[in-house]
Order: structure tokens, then sequence, then C-alpha cells
């Protein structure tokens, strides 16, 4: 399938159905059609990258999997990592909000939230260690995304512990995650580690916040 064969009434369609191609097209002002296109690399991109790992991945081998030229890939992703940490980026996006008992502790309520984006990789190992890396890209793209990560972990920790909470509690935990998320990417640990060892570095920042 080529890029003209999707008609604008199909992209349109496709769109309207799914909450996940309406946000893509209101964050990048793309029209329905183009937002489609996207969520096709999109796509794509991670199936290639389950295939042929980091390494074997690239802008044009993910357009082609998607029937996309490669010109028109480009013109929505700068580069193999822009592309992956998108990917990431889309499932980390997809998280539920949590909703905490009030009578839970800010260590209980805040374990809850370290385990979901401490796991939201881990059924798809071979992937995530693409996504990882691609996280460690220098371009202004993957910057922004980067901060985008940081933004929503924030925003989750501040949900467990309050408005009150101390910065540097946040910062060491965002640290902790970036780490954490490196290290299992790289295969120094399991993704479904993650999750204990930012609680026990949370518990530690904590206790030394108090």
């Amino acid at each position: 399938m080529t890029d003209a064969a999707l008609s604008d009434t199909a992209a349109d369609r496709d769109t309207a159905a799914d909450p996940a191609l309406a946000a893509e097209a209101t964050r990048r002002r793309l029209t329905p059609k183009q937002a489609a296109v996207v969520e096709r690399l999109v796509q794509a991109a991670a199936d290639e990258a389950r295939a042929m790992g980091y390494e074997g991945t690239t802008v044009r081998s993910a357009a082609k999997r998607a029937g996309v030229a490669p010109a028109t890939a480009y013109t929505y992703f700068a580069s193999k990592d822009h592309l992956l940490a998108e990917v990431m980026w889309r499932r980390m996006e997809a998280l539920p909000i949590l909703e905490h008992d009030p009578a839970s502790t800010p260590m209980e309520r805040l374990s809850a939230e370290l385990r979901v984006v401490g796991l939201f990789m881990a059924d798809d190992t071979r992937l995530a260690a693409a996504c990882t890396t691609a996280l460690l890209g220098s371009g202004s793209e993957v910057f922004r995304l980067r901060v985008r990560f940081g933004a929503e972990l924030n925003a989750r920790v501040t949900a467990a512990l309050g408005e009150g909470a101390d910065p540097r509690v946040l910062q060491g935990i965002d640290m902790a995650w970036s780490g954490a998320m490196l290290w299992a990417g790289m295969g120094h640990m399991s993704f479904a580690e993650v999750p204990g060892v930012l609680s026990q570095t949370a518990r530690l920042l904590l206790e030394g916040a108090r």
C-alpha cells in the first residue's frame, strides 16, 4: 500500500475512531491523513525493531514496511532515534492513570506509580532495548521526547506524593528511572526488576529528605 493509496476519506474515518490518531493530529497539527501515515510508520518501526533490533532498524526499512516513501517518512521523523523514541513515548503516553486509595501511604502510592512506569515495556523486551538505545540520541527531536518522559514521570510521582513533594526527590526518581531503563535495555538487569529497584531508591530518597 503506497502513501498515495491512503484516501483522505479513509484516513478521516480511522482518525475519528482512534483517539491516539486524533491526539497525534492535534499534537503535530497534522491532517487526518498525515496522522494516519505517522501511526503506520510508528507501528512499522516497532515491528522492525522487534525483528531486526536497534542496529538493523532504519527509517527507510520502517517506511518500506509501512508502505510509505522514504522521503515522506523523513518529513515526520528526522532519524531512527527520533522514530524509535516516539514508539516508546506512545507506549508510555497510553499508560492508565491510577486512582489511589486515600488511606494508602505516600510510599504505597509511589510504588504503584513506579510499577506502572517500570513495567510498561517489560512484555516487549527487544523493542524496549531498541527504544531505550534510541533515547540516548543527540537530536533535538529526541531531546524533546526525553523532556516529555520526564514530565510524565514527575506528574505521576507528584500524584503519589502530593504537590509539596521535595524537588530533590523528584529529580532523584527521574534519574533513577532513566538509569534503570537504560540498564535494562543494555541487558544488565531485566525490565521486570525495574519497579523493585525504583521503589528501593524512592524509599531511600524519601527517608533522606525528612
